[in-house]
């Protein structure tokens, strides 16, 4: 259960795919087709772009998913919240513009601006919102890459768990008029349109236009006295211009502007305010609100990559982004229409909120990189980012209940990061290499800003926010890795990563008492790995086993004597967060069958600390979250789970094409996903509905190509599988039900 913070609460909630269409549909056909069948019925090389350099994920030490464009449609991928489905040690905990994207169990704890992300996103080499907006849809990609682990040198911090890699793909000069559209319509008058084309100007000059847009009624059945739109409407356009006047230069700019409407993010109560018992799978569809509801999330995004390369090979590199973003919801957040008492919320349990954060974000990335080849290799880099969230004065309110306490909420709230890393390679004799990579960071976090609550007599109350943390942290890897022979490649790492520490926000109902800052978060990751190549190329193998421990581990704690669950500190965990696991891929070619699979163990461990949870009361005495002492209130969690967690994650595909007369392809293909049980809470309490029970998602897709045309059926969640997917005190967020359809594409 993330509880819910105010300093960014963080428009959080959104359901299932919040909008995303065509499960199994065709998708648009990327640019560079790595990692499909390559002649003979053989996987084709699959490459990662990680390091900041083109490499064979084959031959690099890294425990990485990498699926191109072709494979997102065949595995049925369309925004983040299908990565978990294809990809082992992945969760993703859809709170609509607040997506918690975990990566062996390690994610953002809150969604807060103050609480940065352990997973960071890249699109197209610049770093995206971090830990919002993540929906944004997966059109004319070219590829997803998911790396597991601590990034510590190339995407320093907030990148504990790991990242996400998004490249979209890009204009070819002297390619054609090149393109697709793409259309389908499904259940829930799930309609949508996307294509792309091509365009070269010039000798030395190409565009690429691309653009996606869908509509579908809402999933959910809705009673009581609330009004809004809930169904879903997004558009989006991407604009990428090319231009190589010689054989150094290479300037790439795309823009980005979306328009995503959520209808709503809806949530059914996890305690039945009636019963006090939890609720059943059945409501997570059919509940009631009493308040207004909207979502919208709008932005643009510019980045700017120019490389120059110089006649030894050596290529110096800028990457500049920028982006601004409004995101705006207006929710009931009980999931009731219930207005009267209950044990939590004894003066009434009537919860909204109604907020609009304006966000900016600037990066400047640079680097020198050397040659490929050779036995020694090396990139240089610095960095700079600056992100500011803007609350508008009269933009953020939340009522607790509403009527009774309004909390408004102006300020700002501004990051700033900036660093240099490294990292050398040195090839040694027998087939080994060494590689040690480095990355220094210096962060600053400032919030200016005020809090009102009308409703304190006589005038009203406020109190400020004002302050400032600042910190560093040194992040690094050493890795050697062994090539073993042509088809097999081992390695052996020790890399560091580092959340930043930041400020905690005023605790409006202990008087507007600020909590002190909590500190960084700092994490030492050992790995071992064997990838292989067998059967002449026809299978792909890789196998990895880690060992994270963690100092300093960023936890919310909620205040006992707070009814609402609305306000809560971050604290750091006193002693070692331990998590260790294994993981697996497969990959395999044989003629016209194709298969892939995945899978993750992981155990997760918290150090010992102890804390209350305000559901269960409290017994008056003061529980110290690092000596307790331990009773019924006062909590021991040391040796609980993370959340968010499974210990067990499991993926398959399979497809094969069947040939016909004239050319035709009959393709029938099926996915299968398990995710094992998982605490949504640090309590582990059933009673209190912190139990998130497993989930089985299956797929099925029957494609026709016929004369440059392809129509496929889709089906996602075949068995309509009703699972909560998080929980977000005190409601609780369901998984996309069951969505079935037809798509047609046309490439050109």
């Amino acid at each position: 259960m993330k509880f819910h913070a105010l300093w960014l609460s963080a428009s959080v909630i959104a359901l299932g795919w919040g909008g995303s269409a065509a499960a199994q549909s065709a998708q648009a056909p990327a640019a560079a087709q790595s990692g499909s069948n390559s002649g003979a019925g053989k996987i084709g090389e699959v490459v990662v772009t990680a390091e900041r350099r083109t490499t064979n994920l084959q031959k690099t030490a890294i425990a990485a998913t990498v699926i191109n464009g072709k494979d997102l449609s065949k595995q049925g991928v369309f925004t983040v919240d299908q990565l978990q489905f294809v990809s082992p040690s992945l969760t993703v905990n859809n709170f609509g513009q607040g997506n918690d994207v975990d990566i062996r169990g390690i994610g953002k704890g809150e969604h807060n601006t103050q609480t940065s992300t352990g997973v960071i996103t890249y699109r197209d080499g610049a770093a995206t919102f971090p830990g919002y907006i993540q929906e944004e849809p997966y059109f004319d990609v070219a590829g997803v890459e998911v790396l597991r682990g601590p990034q510590g040198t190339f995407s320093g911090q907030n990148a504990t768990g790991g990242a996400i890699i998004v490249n979209t793909n890009n204009p070819v000069i002297g390619g054609g008029h090149d393109g697709y559209l793409l259309g389908h319509y499904g259940n829930y008058n799930d309609t949508g349109l996307q294509g792309a084309v091509n365009l070269p100007i010039s000798d030395t000059l190409a565009a690429r236009v691309a653009f996606d847009g869908q509509y579908r009624d809402t999933f959910y059945h809705i009673s009581g006295p609330w009004t809004g739109d809930p169904n879903v409407k997004w558009g989006a356009f991407r604009l990428s211009l090319l231009w190589k006047p010689d054989a150094h230069l290479s300037v790439l700019a795309k823009l980005d502007y979306d328009y995503l409407n959520n209808g709503g993010y809806f949530g059914d109560a996890i305690i039945n305010p009636q019963t006090g018992k939890v609720n059943g799978t059945g409501s997570l569809f059919n509940f009631a609100n009493n308040w207004h509801t909207s979502a919208i999330d709008q932005f643009v995004r510019s980045t700017i990559k120019i490389d120059y390369v110089t006649d030894g090979g050596v290529d110096f590199r800028s990457v500049t982004s920028g982006a601004t973003s409004r995101s705006a919801w207006t929710g009931d957040i009980d999931g009731t229409a219930w207005t009267g008492p209950t044990a939590a919320a004894p003066t009434g349990s009537n919860y909204m909120i109604d907020e609009g954060v304006d966000t900016t974000t600037l990066s400047q990335e640079f680097n020198v990189i050397s040659p490929s080849k050779g036995p020694l290799t090396w990139i240089l880099g610095a960095y700079y980012g600056n992100i500011t969230y803007n609350f508008p004065y009269g933009g953020f309110e939340i009522g607790v209940p509403h009527g009774v306490y309004d909390e408004d909420l102006n300020g700002t709230n501004r990051t700033y990061n900036w660093a240099v890393f490294g990292q050398v390679s040195y090839d040694l004799p027998a087939g080994f290499q060494l590689q040690v990579g480095a990355r220094y960071t210096n962060w600053f976090t400032k919030n200016v800003g005020t809090f009102y609550i009308p409703e304190l007599i006589p005038y009203g109350y406020s109190w400020s926010m004002n302050g400032s943390e600042k910190g560093n942290n040194l992040t690094g890897k050493v890795t050697l890795n062994w090539n073993l022979n042509e088809h097999n490649f081992l390695y052996a790492f020790v890399a560091t990563g580092a959340k930043p520490g930041g400020l905690n926000t005023p605790l409006y109902f202990f008087g507007g008492y600020m909590p002190p800052p909590f500190k960084q978060e700092y994490v030492t990751d050992y790995e071992i790995g064997w990838k292989s190549s067998l059967f002449d190329n026809h299978v792909r193998l890789q196998v990895g086993a880690y060992d994270n421990s963690f100092q300093h581990f960023q936890v919310i704690i909620p205040l006992p004597n707070d009814p609402s669950f609305f306000s809560q500190t971050e604290e750091n965990v006193p002693g070692r967060t331990k998590l260790y696991g294994v993981e697996g891929s497969v990959q395999a070619v044989f003629g016209d069958f194709s298969l892939n699979a995945g899978l993750g163990l992981e155990h997760t461990e918290l150090g010992t600390f102890y804390s209350e949870d305000p559901r269960v009361g409290t017994d008056g005495h003061v529980c110290n979250p690092t000596k307790g002492p331990a009773s019924a209130f006062c909590i021991n969690l040391g040796g609980h789970p993370q959340t968010y967690a499974p210990n067990f994650t499991f993926n398959l595909g399979a497809s094969y094409n069947f040939h016909l007369n004239d050319g035709d392809t009959l393709t029938p293909g099926m996915t299968y996903s398990h995710i094992s049980d998982q605490w949504g809470t640090l309590f582990d309490n059933r009673a209190q509905g912190d139990y998130l029970a497993a989930r089985d998602i299956v797929g099925a897709s029957l494609a026709w190509t016929h004369n440059g045309y392809v129509v496929t059926g889709y089906a996602y969640n075949l068995t309509d599988d009703h699972y909560v997917s998080a929980l977000l005190s005190p409601i609780r967020l369901a998984g996309a039900p069951r969505q079935f359809g037809v798509s047609v594409m046309k490439t050109f």
